[in-house]
């Protein structure tokens, strides 16, 4: 309600503003500016009379002639509506407009009913969504209520596993052997059993937990609990970033955390950041080129992927002083190494696309059609990456 309170005083008073200029009646000079001009002619008959450059008959005659053009172009102004309104039909319509434009664009592309939420609000939503998360043991009972039971072990495998928790719990401070529990309990779907084997194994590592030991731990509690970033998560991924920043896995679910909690704006800067830093084989970077989109345009920002970015300001600098030879070999030395990686480890829509006009504007018509052959196989699942692929080979000449 205060939104369009404020709208509406706002928009009175410029509208009364305008009003008041538009009515204001204009000063005689503005409303017939010949006025001026025919005063100016009579005050130089005056002095040329005065003069004795032209006679008093004549003069009389020139001030009659005078006085008739200002009648007519009195007249005239009257007839135009000068005298009076100041031209006000024009400014006052122009203002109504303006208003009902600016009205109706709101609630097409507005929320009028959605309430204000300051930034104090967001962070105190955010801390009361935290707040409320499930514990560690509630995520993981409503997980596995939802999931499927896994299947049966093998006999002779499922004997080993009583033996190896037999031993584990006879030696409970036995590394590997928590190690090794908590690898084949996750293999054979007993998420929850994993995930108390990994605590174990980081209690028993004490302050010689690696940063990889507490990201696993982070990994195995989150898959535990269905996806959620539980509190406990939350303390093995802040431990895990205290020994190593850089950990991946750790970022990752750091990122996840802030998006769960109405945070887009932290999760896209870490995920960004991450997905900048991460190996095209990296586990999280597919998702994180799926999901950086959508977490951009929550965040009000732009995503650019860090994989189709251009050359950089040293590689311009660089070719900036190349000779036209040496800049076309630096090109096609780029055009390489993109077309070496997608074609061994494959890549996304838009790189594949990328590389097909590239090869194209190259004049490699054969390359291109090697690149696009394999987009075709690597995005047999995707059509719409596909037809984007396909129209770049159009427009590089290259018939799909």
């Amino acid at each position: 309600m205060l939104f369009w309170l404020t709208v509406a005083a706002m928009a009175a008073g410029g509208f009364a503003w305008l009003g008041r200029a538009a009515f204001r009646p204009l000063p005689e000079a503005a409303a017939n500016p010949d006025l001026e001009v025919y005063r100016a002619q009579l005050e130089e008959v005056g002095r040329d009379e005065a003069r004795g450059v032209i006679g008093a008959a004549d003069a009389r005659a020139i001030r009659a002639d005078v006085a008739r053009r200002i009648l007519d172009s009195d007249r005239a102004a009257r007839g135009r509506g000068l005298a009076g309104d100041g031209g006000a039909r024009l400014p006052v319509l122009a203002s109504l407009l303006a208003i009902g434009g600016a009205f109706g664009l709101y609630l097409m592309l507005g929320a009028p009913d959605y309430p204000d939420l300051p930034h104090s609000a967001r962070l105190e939503r955010s801390a009361e969504i935290k707040a409320a998360r499930p514990s560690q043991a509630e995520a993981e009972a409503a997980a596995a209520a939802r999931r499927p039971a896994p299947p049966p072990p093998a006999a002779d495998f499922a004997a080993l596993m009583d033996k190896l928790r037999a031993a584990v719990a006879a030696r409970p401070g036995d590394i590997e052997g928590l190690r090794l529990l908590a690898r084949n309990e996750r293999t054979l779907g007993n998420l929850s059993a994993a995930a108390r084997a990994e605590e174990k194994l980081v209690a028993a590592l004490g302050d010689k937990a690696s940063a990889n030991d507490q990201a696993a731990l982070a990994d195995i509690l989150v898959n535990a609990a269905g996806g959620t970033v539980t509190a406990e998560a939350e303390a093995a991924i802040a431990a895990a970033l205290a020994k190593d920043p850089a950990n991946g896995t750790a970022r990752f679910y750091a990122g996840l955390l802030e998006a769960q909690v109405g945070r887009p704006d932290l999760a896209f800067r870490m995920w960004n950041a991450l997905l900048a830093d991460s190996p095209a084989e990296a586990p999280w970077t597919g998702f994180l080129r799926a999901q950086l989109p959508m977490l951009a345009e929550a965040a009000g920002t732009e995503f650019r992927d860090p994989a189709l970015k251009g050359p950089g300001a040293a590689d311009m600098a660089a070719a900036a002083g190349m000779s036209a030879a040496d800049r076309a070999g630096m090109i096609k030395g780029m055009v390489g190494g993109l077309e070496e990686r997608l074609m061994a480890q494959g890549g996304t829509a838009a790189e594949w696309a990328q590389l097909v006009k590239a090869l194209g504007v190259l004049d490699e018509k054969d390359r291109a059609r090697a690149a696009l052959a394999r987009a075709e196989t690597a995005l047999a699942a995707d059509p719409a990456g596909l037809a984007s692929v396909r129209a770049a080979a159009q427009e590089a000449g290259i018939a799909p």
